[in-house]
């Protein structure tokens, strides 16, 4: 036979685009349509059905950025139509190559009533089926005219990312607005046509299978009739029977699909978008539900079904029903699907504390997967967390966007930093967005890495990140797709069903123990400065809240906030979604999230002052409050007192220019140019600084990365770097422990001031920056005399070690990681920390100097700030301030109590008495460390304790309450006992306790 393939696959191309897809819809009838234009932010309901439109033409301009327009199209169904399906088609000016990232429409009745959400890819609205002929047809739309940020030429700096920028020019163009005929059969010869062809076009050239498939495209394309598609249709329909009937054969992969839309809870538009996204979606979603049987929609995020129980009662209504029938199902167990790097140890578990509390609360539902599609990594502390909430699976697809290295499994085990195991699965699909399309459904088969093990993988399916959900079409697929020669199997499945079933089938997985890193987006951990500072602060002014609120409560009656607390705790996490924290998104997210961490701040103060008033009591005694996990100037953690200092700092001038600044601990040089050129330790009598360089080295480096503007930094920016070493002044501090540096460079000015506390084994760098650059990166270097193969960097519930050394690409792939408060390099006997108060973005590399001592030194640089202009053009531009500190002689112990002590500065003011800890942990080598005191979130009144071992060690700690304690639970992170728990040795107001390395407890202590 002649190879006549490219012959026929060519046609069926043509045929499709040109003749069987426009005779799905053979007959339509326009409708009037008129508008009513909201004047600012959306309105209610109620309000846009009420409001008078003016008639608008199709083809005619409409919606201002950011703006709500009311339609209403009227019109009649012809009584020639009766017997026959017919849809409205609405397309609000769509183009079908973005959806979730233009303008968008949620359908209403006339009483209110919502009936789906519109998207360039699902513009239909069903009328009748069938219908008798005559109705009249009145529908509402809420159309939101988003403007399209993320264009055709993606990552172009624009101004439409915030409404005070944007302009009010119309964005799109009122396109068909019509009543039309649905011809079902037309309609499913194209899912026919489709399914077949693509699945053909995977097919090896030497196979069977492939030819069988063309022969019989061929012959449905002989049967139409080109003039008479819809007469025609089910004749050509009859010559697919057999090849669409061939059953899988029997070691095909499987396939569990999930309808799904990733939602992104703020990125290319504000969080009130999202508001409406979410609704659109889940009108969509449970409107398809009825229509399809075997259907099932997952949907993460506790924050988006709250935001549509709160603002879209109509749309919840429905979804509580589609749960109640188990096919609308909660996943994910997380309040938003957060960022996992840069959250805090204690804002981590709330995030699954709320999470999965909302779905218990709402619908008795507790979810045992993590449900993290989009993430940008996973820190090596969260397997504990995930099974510490009372889950025990976690899925993600994102590190396949990872550039240097290929993940090597699918299906694996993944073990954090205290050895827990976390079954996970990466879908090998390589998409949140799967559309059942064949060359997804090839991909994932060809792509599994566990073949021979396992034969099972999920593929999340649906229109995703600005929303829109799963689609009939895709239905439509998969349902050819369950059993069909040549393909993997698909089926609808909940998350915990597919779980269940790939745990059962791999019986030895794989592990991989640390971080799962993604080789991407690792600019992340900078971008948007101040949102990360906002986060920081607010997780620490919340421990403070909690802690002297649940003491002042225990203590003297004082009304403890569940209230307040639980809303700031949501806010909080709300904004560590990965697309908020990470500073991914527009410049509006960020201009919000500035004034809600202002707001947020202001009530945790106000929250920590009252609470204070009330444990000090009124009097004139100065008092210092310390909210560390650590003892300080003789104030034991969680309490407060008079407290002591020791030494002094002396300053004095050093020859050639610049200071010394020595307090008996260590002694401090600081050049003409405000380098530290010395840190010397006097009591090991060992040099901190290396040879012949300088620390505190500002250095700045141009900044374009090939795409991603505020998600990546490529690795060629270390090419080219300017170090900022010339001073416009270096000056006396004003406290006669400290030096003033300002330095200019291009149109930004840099304020430093350095000191040397009394008593204390710290140099503090308070650094002021006015940042007025454009694709830059500032980063500030500290070249330290020691030799470490590798260092420390803190993470949740305890640290993660990296190498300094670049032996492998997976290695050299991470020249930009992740700290929390600290990071920490080390010598057997010597170390030095470096803690901060609010940056994340850091590198750590290493040199054999040439000449001299020919040692080694090993340079720690904290990335401060950039500039990249897409998505916010703006970003980062203002003022900024941050402070770290350089702590010679750290181990791993003095480098978690300086993080802290830099994150929780004391507090002063005056009362009657010394206050004690409500809870204190003695253990002889400080290694367990409190991060939460609290009252139990059920209002019992019952104390709840959260610690963990923090040195990588095995220790014993008695914990001892500040009140009578009737009984002591190990609990889960919700706060319920757990049933397999030893039960802690308890005498009286004293317990016992034994760690294994970087284990996390709760504790919860019923007061007698």
């Amino acid at each position: 036979m002649h190879d006549d393939r490219s012959l026929v696959e060519a046609r069926l191309k043509r045929v499709l685009d040109e003749r069987v897809r426009p005779a799905v819809y053979p007959e339509s009838v326009p409708l009037q349509v008129a508008v009513w234009h909201a004047p600012g932010e959306p309105v209610p309901v109620g309000e846009g059905l009420a409001a008078e439109p003016e008639p608008i033409e199709v083809g005619a301009r409409w919606g201002a950025p950011w703006g709500t327009s009311w339609f209403r199209v009227t019109g009649t169904v012809p009584e020639a139509w009766a017997g026959r399906t017919v849809e409205a088609l609405l397309d609000l000016g769509f183009d079908e190559s973005m959806p979730g990232f233009q303008c968008e429409g949620l359908v209403y009745r006339p009483d209110g009533t919502p009936v789906k959400g519109l998207n360039p890819r699902n513009h239909w609205v069903r009328i009748g089926a069938p219908v008798a002929g005559g109705e009249e047809v009145r529908l509402h739309i809420e159309a939101a005219s988003n403007p399209v940020v993320f264009g055709p030429r993606p990552f172009v700096p624009t101004p439409l990312g915030d409404k005070d920028t944007a302009g009010s020019a119309p964005q799109y163009t009122l396109a068909r607005m019509d009543l039309a005929v649905l011809d079902e059969t037309v309609w499913q010869l194209v899912i026919d046509l489709e399914v077949l062809g693509e699945l053909m076009a995977e097919l090896p050239v030497d196979s069977a299978r492939r030819w069988e498939i063309l022969r019989a495209l061929e012959r449905a394309l002989d049967a139409l009739d080109l003039q008479d598609v819809g007469g025609t249709a089910e004749q050509a329909r009859s010559c697919l029977i057999d090849v669409l009937a061939a059953p899988a054969v029997p070691s095909a992969h499987r396939i569990s699909a999930v309808g799904h839309a990733h939602i992104d809870s703020a990125w290319l538009w504000p969080l009130r978008e999202t508001v409406r996204k979410v609704a659109r979606t889940a009108a969509n979603m449970t409107a398809l539900l009825e229509d399809e049987p075997d259907f099932v929609f997952a949907m993460s995020q506790a924050q988006q079904w709250a935001w549509v129980k709160e603002h879209r009662p109509e749309v919840w209504a429905r979804v509580k029903k589609a749960v109640a029938d188990g096919r609308f199902v909660p996943a994910g167990g997380m309040w938003v699907e957060a960022d996992t790097n840069m959250p805090g140890s204690e804002a981590m578990a709330r995030q699954f504390v709320h999470g999965k509390r909302f779905f218990l609360d709402e619908f008795g539902i507790e979810n045992q997967e993590a449900w993290l599609p989009d993430t940008f990594g996973f820190a090596a502390g969260l397997p504990q967390i995930i099974r510490a909430a009372g889950s025990k699976w976690l899925l993600t697809q994102k590190i396949s966007w990872s550039r240097t290295n290929t993940f090597p499994h699918h299906t694996f085990l993944w073990e954090g930093i205290d050895g827990t195991r976390i079954f996970t699965h990466f879908p090998p699909v390589d998409t949140y967005n799967c559309s059942m399309r064949g060359h997804e459904i090839a991909h994932a088969v060809r792509n599994f890495k566990d073949k021979g093990h396992a034969r099972h993988s999920l593929a999340p399916t649906g229109f995703g990140d600005g929303g829109g959900g799963t689609t009939r079409e895709m239905i439509a697929r998969a349902a050819r797709l369950r059993d069909l020669e040549g393909s993997a199997t698909v089926a609808w499945e909940t998350p915990e069903a597919f779980f269940a079933k790939a745990e059962a089938e791999y019986d030895r997985p794989p592990v991989w123990v640390g971080e799962l890193y993604l080789e991407l987006h690792r600019a992340t951990l900078t971008s948007q400065a101040q949102t990360k500072q906002g986060n920081r602060r607010s997780e620490h002014l919340l421990r403070e809240a909690e802690l002297w609120a649940a003491t002042a409560a225990v203590r003297t009656g004082f009304p403890y906030p569940y209230e307040e607390l639980d809303r700031i705790w949501k806010t909080v996490l709300l904004h560590q979604f990965h697309d908020i924290l990470p500073g991914s998104s527009i410049a509006w997210v960020h201009r919000e999230a500035r004034a809600t961490y202002a707001r947020v701040a202001d009530e945790l103060e106000a929250i920590i002052d009252a609470a204070q008033r009330a444990l000090a009591g009124a009097g004139t005694t100065p008092l210092t409050f310390n909210a560390a996990p650590h003892a300080r100037h003789g104030i034991p953690a969680g309490g407060a007192g008079t407290g002591h200092t020791t030494g002094e700092t002396v300053r004095t001038l050093r020859p050639g220019g610049g200071f010394v600044l020595d307090n008996g601990l260590l002694r401090v040089s600081i050049d003409a140019d405000g380098l530290v050129v010395s840190v010397y330790d006097i009591e090991a009598e060992r040099e901190t600084i290396a040879p012949g360089r300088a620390a505190n080295l500002l250095q700045l480096h141009p900044d374009l990365p090939n795409m991603w503007d505020a998600w990546d930094v490529d690795a060629f920016y270390r090419n080219t770097v300017t170090d900022l070493t010339d001073a416009d002044e270096v000056i006396a501090g004003e406290d006669g422990a400290s030096a003033r540096i300002v330095r200019s460079f291009g149109s930004s000015r840099i304020t430093q001031l350095l000191s040397l506390p009394p008593g204390e084994r710290r140099l503090v760098l308070d650094t002021e920056v006015d940042w007025h650059e454009t694709e830059k990166f500032l980063k500030l270097a500290f070249p330290l005399d020691v030799h470490a193969e590798r260092y420390a960097s803190e993470t949740q519930f305890g640290h993660f070690h990296r190498p300094t050394y670049t032996n492998t690409s997976w290695d050299a792939a991470k020249f930009e990681a992740c700290n929390h408060r600290f990071i920490q390099v080390e010598e057997p006997g010597w170390g030095i920390a470096l803690v901060n108060d609010s940056t994340y973005g850091h590198d750590v590399t290493r040199t054999v100097r040439a000449d001299g001592d020919r040692g080694t030194t090993t340079t720690v640089r904290v990335s401060l700030l950039r500039a990249p202009r897409f998505p916010d053009p703006e970003t980062d531009q203002g003022v900024h301030r941050f402070r770290h500190a350089l702590v010679p002689g750290a181990g791993i112990g003095d480098a978690v109590r300086e993080g802290w002590r830099i994150n929780l500065p004391e507090r002063h003011r005056t009362g009657a008495h010394a206050v004690d800890p409500l809870v204190s942990v003695s253990a002889g080598d400080d290694a367990v460390v409190v991060t939460a005191v609290k009252l139990a979130d059920d209002g019992s009144g019952d104390v709840v304790v959260r610690f963990h071992e923090a040195h990588g060690g095995r220790t014993r700690a008695t914990l001892t309450a500040g009140f009578e304690v009737a009984d002591v639970a190990v609990t889960d992170l919700l706060e319920r006992p757990l049933a397999d728990a030893a039960r802690p040795d308890h005498e009286g107001n004293r317990i016992a306790v034994r760690l294994r390395p970087f284990e996390l407890v709760t504790l919860r202590l019923r007061r007698e």
